[in-house]
Protein backbone atom coordinates (compact mmCIF):
# COMPACT_ATOMS: atom_id res chain seq x y z
CA UNK A 1 0.00 0.00 0.00
CA UNK A 2 1.35 3.21 -1.06
CA UNK A 3 2.85 5.98 1.90
CA UNK A 4 -0.24 8.21 2.18
CA UNK A 5 1.39 12.19 0.95
CA UNK A 6 0.22 14.67 3.32
CA UNK A 7 1.20 18.45 2.84
CA UNK A 8 0.78 20.68 5.55
CA UNK A 9 3.44 23.26 4.54
CA UNK A 10 0.62 25.50 2.89
CA UNK A 11 2.21 28.62 5.15
CA UNK A 12 5.26 28.51 2.67
CA UNK A 13 3.14 27.99 -0.68
CA UNK A 14 -0.08 26.21 -1.78
CA UNK A 15 -1.05 23.78 -4.48
CA UNK A 16 -3.01 26.67 -7.65
CA UNK A 17 -6.57 25.88 -7.26
CA UNK A 18 -7.58 24.65 -10.66
CA UNK A 19 -10.00 27.59 -11.28
CA UNK A 20 -7.38 29.84 -11.23
CA UNK A 21 -5.43 27.61 -13.44
CA UNK A 22 -8.17 27.59 -15.70
CA UNK A 23 -8.37 31.11 -15.87
CA UNK A 24 -4.79 31.51 -16.45
CA UNK A 25 -4.26 28.88 -19.25
CA UNK A 26 -5.73 31.45 -22.57
CA UNK A 27 -3.19 33.66 -21.27
CA UNK A 28 -0.38 31.15 -22.16
CA UNK A 29 -1.53 30.00 -24.99
CA UNK A 30 -3.97 32.03 -27.07
CA UNK A 31 -3.55 35.56 -25.43
CA UNK A 32 0.07 35.68 -25.43
CA UNK A 33 0.46 39.44 -26.74
CA UNK A 34 2.60 41.92 -24.89
CA UNK A 35 0.01 43.81 -23.43
CA UNK A 36 2.62 47.43 -24.48
CA UNK A 37 2.13 46.20 -27.44
CA UNK A 38 -0.30 48.45 -29.74
CA UNK A 39 -1.87 45.61 -31.68
CA UNK A 40 -4.95 43.37 -30.72
CA UNK A 41 -2.99 40.47 -29.03
CA UNK A 42 -1.34 43.10 -26.86
CA UNK A 43 -4.43 45.19 -26.55
CA UNK A 44 -6.22 41.84 -24.80
CA UNK A 45 -3.67 41.05 -22.84
CA UNK A 46 -4.08 45.18 -21.53
CA UNK A 47 -7.67 44.32 -21.00
CA UNK A 48 -7.09 41.36 -18.90
CA UNK A 49 -4.54 43.76 -16.59
CA UNK A 50 -6.93 46.02 -16.22
CA UNK A 51 -9.70 43.25 -15.40
CA UNK A 52 -7.25 42.01 -12.56
CA UNK A 53 -6.40 45.33 -11.32
CA UNK A 54 -10.04 46.27 -10.86
CA UNK A 55 -10.82 43.06 -9.21
CA UNK A 56 -8.06 43.20 -7.00
CA UNK A 57 -9.12 47.23 -5.94
CA UNK A 58 -12.45 46.16 -5.27
CA UNK A 59 -11.18 43.71 -2.44
CA UNK A 60 -9.25 46.23 -1.30
CA UNK A 61 -11.59 48.99 -1.35
CA UNK A 62 -8.81 51.11 -3.52
CA UNK A 63 -8.50 53.15 -6.55
CA UNK A 64 -7.20 50.32 -9.36
CA UNK A 65 -4.10 53.17 -10.26
CA UNK A 66 -2.96 52.10 -6.22
CA UNK A 67 -2.84 48.23 -7.36
CA UNK A 68 1.09 47.69 -8.75
CA UNK A 69 2.01 44.41 -9.80
CA UNK A 70 5.07 43.11 -8.94
CA UNK A 71 7.62 39.58 -9.42
CA UNK A 72 6.82 38.84 -6.18
CA UNK A 73 5.83 39.58 -2.63
CA UNK A 74 9.62 40.17 -1.70
CA UNK A 75 10.06 42.29 -4.32
CA UNK A 76 6.75 44.63 -3.20
CA UNK A 77 8.01 44.27 0.33
CA UNK A 78 11.68 46.19 -1.08
CA UNK A 79 9.34 48.14 -3.16
CA UNK A 80 7.66 49.76 -0.07
CA UNK A 81 10.29 50.15 2.74
CA UNK A 82 13.07 50.83 0.31
CA UNK A 83 10.75 52.89 -2.31
CA UNK A 84 8.99 54.57 0.62
CA UNK A 85 12.33 55.65 2.86
CA UNK A 86 14.75 56.65 -0.20
CA UNK A 87 11.87 59.12 -1.52
CA UNK A 88 12.17 60.97 1.56
CA UNK A 89 14.81 63.57 2.05
CA UNK A 90 14.40 64.94 5.60
CA UNK A 91 13.14 62.00 7.62
CA UNK A 92 15.26 59.39 8.22
CA UNK A 93 13.99 56.72 11.39
CA UNK A 94 12.17 54.24 10.57
CA UNK A 95 10.68 51.50 12.07
CA UNK A 96 9.54 47.75 12.35
CA UNK A 97 9.28 44.40 14.62
CA UNK A 98 11.61 41.93 15.66
CA UNK A 99 9.08 39.45 14.53
CA UNK A 100 9.01 39.96 10.30
CA UNK A 101 9.90 37.69 8.07
CA UNK A 102 13.51 38.19 6.07
CA UNK A 103 11.29 39.83 2.68
CA UNK A 104 10.99 42.86 5.46
CA UNK A 105 13.86 41.99 7.98
CA UNK A 106 16.22 42.19 5.50
CA UNK A 107 15.67 45.49 3.18
CA UNK A 108 15.40 47.75 7.09
CA UNK A 109 19.13 45.90 7.45
CA UNK A 110 19.83 47.52 4.34
CA UNK A 111 18.19 51.13 5.32
CA UNK A 112 20.72 50.62 8.15
CA UNK A 113 23.57 50.43 5.71
CA UNK A 114 22.74 53.26 4.02
CA UNK A 115 22.35 55.60 7.09
CA UNK A 116 18.78 55.23 8.39
CA UNK A 117 17.89 54.65 11.88
CA UNK A 118 15.84 51.59 12.61
CA UNK A 119 13.81 50.95 15.73
CA UNK A 120 13.02 46.91 15.76
CA UNK A 121 9.52 46.52 18.34
CA UNK A 122 9.79 43.80 19.97
CA UNK A 123 6.85 41.19 20.36
CA UNK A 124 5.15 39.46 23.49
CA UNK A 125 5.00 35.86 24.43
CA UNK A 126 2.13 35.27 22.07
CA UNK A 127 3.49 37.26 18.93
CA UNK A 128 1.60 40.15 19.61
CA UNK A 129 2.73 43.71 18.97
CA UNK A 130 1.53 46.68 21.10
CA UNK A 131 0.42 49.87 19.51
CA UNK A 132 1.57 51.86 22.06
CA UNK A 133 5.27 50.43 21.92
CA UNK A 134 4.80 51.36 18.16
CA UNK A 135 4.04 54.86 19.60
CA UNK A 136 6.31 55.38 21.97
CA UNK A 137 9.00 54.66 19.12
CA UNK A 138 7.56 57.35 16.92
CA UNK A 139 10.13 60.48 16.70
CA UNK A 140 9.89 63.47 14.19
CA UNK A 141 11.95 61.81 12.23
CA UNK A 142 10.59 58.67 11.88
CA UNK A 143 9.28 58.38 7.69
CA UNK A 144 7.94 54.66 7.79
CA UNK A 145 6.55 52.00 10.09
CA UNK A 146 6.01 48.41 8.52
CA UNK A 147 4.34 45.68 10.14
CA UNK A 148 3.01 42.65 9.24
CA UNK A 149 -0.56 41.27 9.35
CA UNK A 150 -0.30 38.20 10.79
CA UNK A 151 2.99 36.10 11.47
CA UNK A 152 4.40 33.42 9.03
CA UNK A 153 5.73 31.18 11.72
CA UNK A 154 3.71 31.23 14.98
CA UNK A 155 0.37 32.61 13.29
CA UNK A 156 -0.58 35.52 15.38
CA UNK A 157 -2.60 38.09 14.12
CA UNK A 158 -1.58 41.54 14.92
CA UNK A 159 -3.36 45.18 15.75
CA UNK A 160 -3.04 46.58 12.76
CA UNK A 161 -6.12 48.70 12.88
CA UNK A 162 -4.67 50.38 15.86
CA UNK A 163 -1.49 50.56 14.50
CA UNK A 164 -2.44 52.21 11.26
CA UNK A 165 -4.42 54.72 13.53
CA UNK A 166 -1.26 55.78 15.32
CA UNK A 167 0.56 56.26 12.38
CA UNK A 168 -1.99 58.40 10.68
CA UNK A 169 -2.59 60.25 13.39
CA UNK A 170 1.46 61.10 12.83
CA UNK A 171 0.77 61.24 9.35
CA UNK A 172 3.94 58.36 8.97
CA UNK A 173 3.67 55.87 6.11
CA UNK A 174 2.32 52.61 7.29
CA UNK A 175 3.07 49.11 5.83
CA UNK A 176 2.20 46.11 6.34
CA UNK A 177 3.29 42.26 4.79
CA UNK A 178 -0.10 41.12 4.54
CA UNK A 179 1.03 37.84 2.24
CA UNK A 180 -0.41 35.31 5.17
CA UNK A 181 -3.63 37.11 6.06
CA UNK A 182 -5.31 37.43 2.77
CA UNK A 183 -8.31 35.38 4.45
CA UNK A 184 -8.83 37.56 6.99
CA UNK A 185 -11.07 40.48 8.04
CA UNK A 186 -10.84 43.39 7.56
CA UNK A 187 -8.56 43.39 4.28
CA UNK A 188 -10.02 47.14 3.26
CA UNK A 189 -7.13 49.11 3.06
CA UNK A 190 -8.63 52.75 4.64
CA UNK A 191 -10.25 50.61 7.22
CA UNK A 192 -7.08 49.40 8.71
CA UNK A 193 -5.40 52.74 7.92
CA UNK A 194 -3.00 51.38 5.39
CA UNK A 195 0.02 53.64 3.10
CA UNK A 196 0.67 50.26 1.33
CA UNK A 197 0.59 46.71 1.71
CA UNK A 198 1.46 43.31 0.22
CA UNK A 199 -0.25 40.48 -1.08
CA UNK A 200 0.93 37.46 -3.16
CA UNK A 201 -0.51 34.30 -5.47
CA UNK A 202 1.42 31.43 -3.92
CA UNK A 203 0.01 31.75 -0.70
CA UNK A 204 -3.53 32.16 -1.86
CA UNK A 205 -3.94 28.57 -4.03
CA UNK A 206 -2.77 31.40 -6.62
CA UNK A 207 0.34 31.01 -9.14
CA UNK A 208 3.97 31.66 -7.68
CA UNK A 209 6.08 34.77 -9.34
CA UNK A 210 3.09 37.18 -9.12
CA UNK A 211 2.87 39.78 -6.11
CA UNK A 212 0.98 43.14 -5.66
CA UNK A 213 1.71 46.39 -3.60
CA UNK A 214 -1.15 48.54 -2.70
CA UNK A 215 0.32 52.28 -2.51
CA UNK A 216 -2.24 55.11 -1.75
CA UNK A 217 -2.56 57.41 -3.83
CA UNK A 218 0.03 60.40 -2.90
CA UNK A 219 2.87 58.15 -1.72
CA UNK A 220 6.64 59.07 -2.96
CA UNK A 221 7.91 55.90 -4.10
CA UNK A 222 10.88 55.41 -5.81
CA UNK A 223 11.89 52.58 -7.84
CA UNK A 224 14.36 49.64 -7.02
CA UNK A 225 14.47 48.04 -10.89
CA UNK A 226 15.05 50.14 -13.41
CA UNK A 227 13.89 50.00 -17.23
CA UNK A 228 10.70 50.45 -19.44
CA UNK A 229 7.96 52.70 -18.35
CA UNK A 230 5.78 49.59 -16.66
CA UNK A 231 3.26 49.98 -13.79
CA UNK A 232 3.40 53.73 -13.61
CA UNK A 233 7.38 53.83 -13.57
CA UNK A 234 7.46 51.84 -10.56
CA UNK A 235 8.10 48.06 -11.54
CA UNK A 236 9.57 47.96 -14.95
CA UNK A 237 9.69 44.41 -17.16
CA UNK A 238 7.24 42.89 -19.10
CA UNK A 239 3.98 41.47 -17.32
CA UNK A 240 3.07 38.64 -15.95
CA UNK A 241 0.00 38.35 -17.63
CA UNK A 242 -0.99 34.99 -16.32
CA UNK A 243 0.47 35.64 -12.93
CA UNK A 244 -1.46 38.74 -12.70
CA UNK A 245 -4.86 37.34 -13.73
CA UNK A 246 -4.37 34.36 -12.11
CA UNK A 247 -3.78 36.03 -8.69
CA UNK A 248 -7.03 38.27 -8.96
CA UNK A 249 -8.66 35.08 -9.84
CA UNK A 250 -7.27 33.40 -6.35
CA UNK A 251 -7.96 36.45 -4.98
CA UNK A 252 -11.33 36.30 -5.64
CA UNK A 253 -11.68 32.78 -4.59
CA UNK A 254 -10.57 33.50 -1.66
CA UNK A 255 -12.74 36.04 -0.61
CA UNK A 256 -16.41 35.15 -2.08
CA UNK A 257 -15.20 31.29 0.46
CA UNK A 258 -13.70 32.99 3.06
CA UNK A 259 -15.92 32.18 6.19
CA UNK A 260 -16.58 28.76 4.85
CA UNK A 261 -13.17 28.09 3.91
CA UNK A 262 -11.65 29.34 7.49
CA UNK A 263 -13.87 27.33 9.33
CA UNK A 264 -12.54 24.13 7.33
CA UNK A 265 -9.17 24.96 8.21
CA UNK A 266 -10.01 26.19 12.13
CA UNK A 267 -11.54 22.33 12.63
CA UNK A 268 -8.44 20.67 10.73
CA UNK A 269 -5.81 22.90 12.91
CA UNK A 270 -7.84 22.31 16.17
CA UNK A 271 -7.90 18.75 15.64
CA UNK A 272 -4.03 18.55 15.00
CA UNK A 273 -3.33 20.78 18.07
CA UNK A 274 -5.29 19.20 20.46
CA UNK A 275 -4.60 15.64 19.51
CA UNK A 276 -0.51 16.32 19.60
CA UNK A 277 -0.34 17.92 22.87
CA UNK A 278 -2.44 15.03 24.59
CA UNK A 279 -0.62 12.07 22.83
CA UNK A 280 2.82 13.37 22.22
CA UNK A 281 4.42 14.59 25.94
CA UNK A 282 6.50 17.75 26.45
CA UNK A 283 5.22 19.40 23.51
CA UNK A 284 3.26 22.87 23.59
CA UNK A 285 1.65 25.62 21.07
CA UNK A 286 3.28 28.57 20.15
CA UNK A 287 1.57 31.70 19.43
CA UNK A 288 -2.26 32.26 20.85
CA UNK A 289 -4.77 29.84 21.90
CA UNK A 290 -6.89 29.08 19.11
CA UNK A 291 -10.15 30.23 21.03
CA UNK A 292 -8.66 33.56 21.11
CA UNK A 293 -9.24 34.11 17.29
CA UNK A 294 -6.20 35.74 17.32
CA UNK A 295 -4.08 32.90 15.19
CA UNK A 296 -4.59 32.39 11.52
CA UNK A 297 -6.88 29.49 10.94
CA UNK A 298 -4.48 27.28 8.67
CA UNK A 299 -1.63 27.70 11.58
CA UNK A 300 -0.32 25.54 14.01
CA UNK A 301 3.45 25.89 15.39
CA UNK A 302 4.48 22.96 17.93
CA UNK A 303 7.59 22.86 19.89
CA UNK A 304 8.78 19.41 20.46
CA UNK A 305 11.32 19.24 23.95
CA UNK A 306 14.56 17.71 23.50
CA UNK A 307 13.81 17.05 19.35
CA UNK A 308 15.70 18.64 16.38
CA UNK A 309 13.26 20.04 14.32
CA UNK A 310 15.09 19.22 11.06
CA UNK A 311 15.97 15.33 11.62
CA UNK A 312 12.19 15.45 12.97
CA UNK A 313 11.24 17.20 9.98
CA UNK A 314 13.00 14.51 7.37
CA UNK A 315 11.50 12.05 9.43
CA UNK A 316 8.18 13.24 8.73
CA UNK A 317 8.83 13.49 5.14
CA UNK A 318 9.76 9.88 4.84
CA UNK A 319 6.65 8.86 6.28
CA UNK A 320 4.89 11.55 3.65
CA UNK A 321 4.37 14.36 5.68
CA UNK A 322 5.74 17.59 4.67
CA UNK A 323 5.79 20.37 6.93
CA UNK A 324 8.34 23.06 7.88
CA UNK A 325 10.61 23.61 10.69
CA UNK A 326 10.15 27.70 10.28
CA UNK A 327 10.10 30.08 7.67
CA UNK A 328 10.52 28.27 4.56
CA UNK A 329 13.08 31.06 3.15
CA UNK A 330 15.02 30.15 6.79
CA UNK A 331 15.39 26.74 5.92
CA UNK A 332 18.62 25.02 5.68
CA UNK A 333 20.20 27.60 8.09
CA UNK A 334 21.55 27.21 11.62
CA UNK A 335 20.62 30.66 12.52
CA UNK A 336 17.47 30.54 14.72
CA UNK A 337 14.18 31.80 13.84
CA UNK A 338 13.93 35.53 15.15
CA UNK A 339 10.17 35.36 15.80
CA UNK A 340 10.90 32.30 18.07
CA UNK A 341 13.81 34.70 19.58
CA UNK A 342 11.33 37.32 20.31
CA UNK A 343 8.87 35.39 21.96
CA UNK A 344 10.98 33.91 24.65
CA UNK A 345 11.34 30.62 23.27
CA UNK A 346 14.22 28.58 25.36
CA UNK A 347 17.15 28.50 24.15
CA UNK A 348 17.07 24.36 23.65
CA UNK A 349 13.99 24.65 21.83
CA UNK A 350 14.56 27.09 19.65
CA UNK A 351 15.56 24.03 16.85
CA UNK A 352 12.84 21.87 18.57
CA UNK A 353 9.69 23.83 16.45
CA UNK A 354 7.79 22.43 13.46
CA UNK A 355 5.16 24.69 11.88
CA UNK A 356 1.68 22.71 10.35
CA UNK A 357 0.05 24.45 7.77
CA UNK A 358 -3.16 23.81 6.36
CA UNK A 359 -5.19 24.85 2.96
CA UNK A 360 -8.20 23.83 1.42
CA UNK A 361 -6.91 20.77 -0.03
CA UNK A 362 -6.42 19.02 3.03
CA UNK A 363 -9.13 16.38 4.95
CA UNK A 364 -9.66 15.16 8.90
CA UNK A 365 -7.93 11.57 6.80
CA UNK A 366 -4.64 13.98 6.60
CA UNK A 367 -4.63 15.11 10.35
CA UNK A 368 -5.58 11.26 11.34
CA UNK A 369 -2.69 10.24 9.19
CA UNK A 370 -0.15 12.60 11.33
CA UNK A 371 -1.71 11.89 14.83
CA UNK A 372 -1.09 8.40 13.98
CA UNK A 373 2.56 8.49 12.39
CA UNK A 374 3.74 11.42 14.88
CA UNK A 375 4.11 10.16 17.91
CA UNK A 376 6.06 6.74 16.82
CA UNK A 377 8.55 9.27 14.98
CA UNK A 378 9.06 11.61 17.97
CA UNK A 379 9.51 8.66 20.94
CA UNK A 380 12.14 7.16 18.50
CA UNK A 381 14.34 10.36 17.90
CA UNK A 382 13.94 11.63 21.77
CA UNK A 383 15.24 7.66 22.64
CA UNK A 384 18.30 8.19 20.17
CA UNK A 385 19.39 11.07 22.95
Amino acid sequence: MPTPQVYLDNASTTPTDPRVLKAMLPYFSEEYGNPESLHTKGKNALIAIDNARETIAEILNCRPSEIIFCGTATEANNLAILGTARATTQNIHVITSSIEHSAVRNPFEQLEKEGFSVTHVSSDKEGFINPQDIKKAITPQTTLVSIMYANNEIGTIEPIKEIGKICQHHKIIFHTDACQAAAMDPLDVNELNLSLLTLNGSKIHGPKGIGILYVKQGIKIEPIIFGGSHEKGLRAGTHNVPGIVGFAEALKILREEKDKGNAHLILLRDKLIEGILKTIPDTYLNGPSPSSNKRLPANASITFKEINGQELLLQMDEAGIYVSSGAACSEGTEKPSATLCSIGLPQNSLHGTIRFSFGRQNTENDVAYVLKTLPEIVKKLRQRT
